[in-house]
């Protein structure tokens, strides 16, 4: 059937496809919009499924609090270029599901997808489908974590290659917030303290350093004890509460925080970060 090219240009407005991909879409249709879009979509599965082994080392890494300040979301929505990572429309998409993720306090990447995309009549995972057939490259949330405390800061690096959200036990002032988020941007902390490194990891570090010191011809008793110095002081640069404050060595990041609030103690922290 003909199909007019003011029907075409409405298509393409609707979904950003391309011209030529709209026209077959009504024309496979036979003018029927609905059915269109439905088509486009289906075209974008197949995209899916043909790029699903491709590697999505690209994209957004975003972060944001609600306005309460007590509960914040950090989600990473990859792509396979750089090209498309930096293009608005991207960051848009993947600012859209920050939003939505925040507003509806949701706790999990499964709950996201099920979410209806803002204005758009279907869902987050169809959406996700929508975009890989318009753009041509694999799309997914490869992170979504998520923070709840007496108050929660966030961080975006520039270039949202890098995110960051950490958690208070009770409010604190907005630059300590900002300075502790960007701290755990700055230092890729691998735990909040001691207690919540894994014990395969703690074991890790102290066998290298048994390994270390016997290699400098200590004999192995000794060998155990000068591992145990350097397992503590592993401790303190890999653990964001004990951690040197960037802006004051001179100072731990919980003495810092404590400083603008005595009550106040890091509760946790999420970084996600692209290579």
């Amino acid at each position: 059937m003909s199909i007019t090219a003011a029907e075409v240009n409405n298509l393409r407005k609707q979904t950003g496809a391309g011209m030529m991909d709209c026209k077959n879409a009504l024309q496979e249709a036979e003018g029927d919009s609905d059915k269109a879009i439905e088509i486009l979509r289906l075209k974008g599965q197949k995209v899916a499924a043909k790029r699903g082994d491709r590697e999505t080392g690209e994209g957004a890494v975003l972060a944001a609090t609600n306005a309460a300040g007590s509960f914040g979301v950090l989600l990473s929505l990859n792509c396979e270029t750089d090209f498309v990572a930096k293009n608005d429309e991207f960051v848009g998409v993947a600012q859209t599901l920050l939003d939505l993720a925040l507003n509806a306090n949701l706790t999990s990447k499964e709950a996201l997808m099920e979410q209806t995309y803002p204005g758009a009549g279907f869902t987050v995972a169809e959406k996700i489908t929508e975009q890989i057939g318009k753009i041509g490259e694999k799309i997914d949330v490869s992170a979504f974590q998520t923070l709840s405390g007496g108050q929660v800061a966030a961080y975006i690096h520039p270039g949202n290659r890098l995110a960051t959200l950490v958690g208070f036990s009770t409010a604190v002032d907005a630059e300590v917030g900002r300075d502790v988020a960007m701290q755990a941007a700055a230092m890729a902390p691998v735990a909040l303290d001691e207690t919540t490194i894994p014990a395969d990891l703690i074991e890790k570090e102290r066998a290298i350093g048994k390994e270390l010191a016997i290699q400098e011809g200590k004999p192995e008793e000794m060998a155990e004890k000068i591992a145990e110095g350097r397992l503590k002081k592993w401790f303190k640069e890999a653990t964001l509460v004990n951690q040197l404050f960037i802006k004051d060595n001179k100072v731990s990041v919980a003495q810092y925080v404590k400083s603008g609030n005595a009550d106040a103690v890091l509760t946790g922290f999420c970084r996600e970060a692209l290579d």
